[in-house]
């Protein structure tokens, strides 16, 4: 006869799973050692040195606020390292440190912690981080320097400033535009999350296999890039190069996949995601056409952050045994 004494009696949920925070953040980290390992490349040891200063003002801001608030340090779930690095990663390379600490401090505090921490901001931090930035330092944010500058890692005041590929089809600024094959294989000026499409492709092939993410947001977003590019073409350029250029440069590939799947501020359904993603192409390709900006990826996410509550409420599935509504007799 079976012994029921030695059954473990516990409340829902009872799914196991051996994935927890931390093995996904440092997942995220590891996607993203090819996009740093070009960069450092492209702009030298100033890009590994921004990256750790982000990280560990992330990570001590955290700790700060947890300790204020009375709560369990978190930091080692190391979610405040990879805001750290996405923040480092969507700014200039010559940015001053101090400036990229305030942001951090954006990102950690007012963009996460103040709402309960991970899991509870709805908004991607690392992107309200960058916004702030924008809006309070315009010209040090998107003062960009070419490729192989090698920047020191101290005074930026020597380096040769160039404009992006995305400023240049915009014709906010004036310079040689690079190859296509160029900006995807990363040799190009820009911030350190930019400069190549094909090493943030590895990253999110990597997240993909190991089921971080999955395919409908990134796949719905670019798709969606692509798609109106090749509609709506910058003039002078042909259909297929414009598209081209449109979704290997500027933040495209980082957005759609390292900050547009944040489990947080995305839908949880998967035709919901389809939905954000087709939202944030249609604002970026909008942002980027009609507005004075070059890129609008950082918006366009935020956006549809702010909708997350709508989408979910006519995507989400229907919970089982729940009962279907009645339509009214008119």
């Amino acid at each position: 006869m079976y012994d029921f004494s030695k059954v473990v009696i516990t409340s829902s949920p009872h799914i196991k799973s051996k994935e927890d925070t931390k093995s996904i953040m440092l997942d995220v980290l590891l996607a993203l050692i090819p996009s740093l390992a070009v960069s450092t490349y492209v702009f030298g040891l100033r890009a590994i040195l921004m990256t750790a200063v982000s990280i560990i003002a992330c990570m001590v801001f955290e700790a700060i606020y947890d300790k204020i608030v009375g709560k369990e340090n978190t930091v080692m779930d190391l979610s405040a390292a990879v805001t750290g690095v996405l923040l480092a990663f969507v700014c200039p390379v010559t940015l001053p440190y101090w400036m990229l600490i305030i942001g951090d401090g954006i990102a950690i505090i007012f963009a996460k912690c103040i709402f309960g921490g991970l899991g509870k901001n709805f908004i991607n931090p690392a992107l309200a981080g960058r916004a702030f930035l924008l809006a309070s330092w315009p010209v040090a944010m998107t003062t960009w320097v070419a490729a192989r500058s090698h920047v020191g890692l101290g005074s930026t005041a020597d380096v040769v400033s160039a404009a992006t590929p995305m400023a240049i089809l915009k014709g906010s600024a004036e310079g040689d535009l690079p190859s296509a094959l160029s900006v995807f294989l990363g040799v190009t000026g820009g911030s350190m999350g930019e400069v190549s499409a094909i090493a943030l492709l590895i990253g999110g092939i990597y997240l993909l296999v190991r089921k971080v993410i999955t395919i409908q947001i990134p796949a719905a977003y670019i798709l969606t890039v692509a798609v109106l590019a090749v509609i709506f073409p910058a003039e002078g350029y042909g259909h297929l190069e414009y598209m081209l250029y449109a979704i290997f440069g500027g933040g495209l590939m980082l957005g759609a996949i390292f900050m547009a799947t944040d489990y947080s501020t995305t839908p949880v359904s998967k035709k919901g995601q389809i939905v954000f993603g087709i939202g944030c192409g249609l604002l970026t390709t909008m942002i980027r056409f009609f507005g004075g900006y070059p890129e609008g990826v950082c918006y366009s996410i935020l956006l549809m952050n702010t909708t997350v509550w709508l989408i979910d409420k006519y995507t989400r599935p229907t919970k089982f045994g729940a009962p279907a509504k009645q339509k009214k007799e008119g």
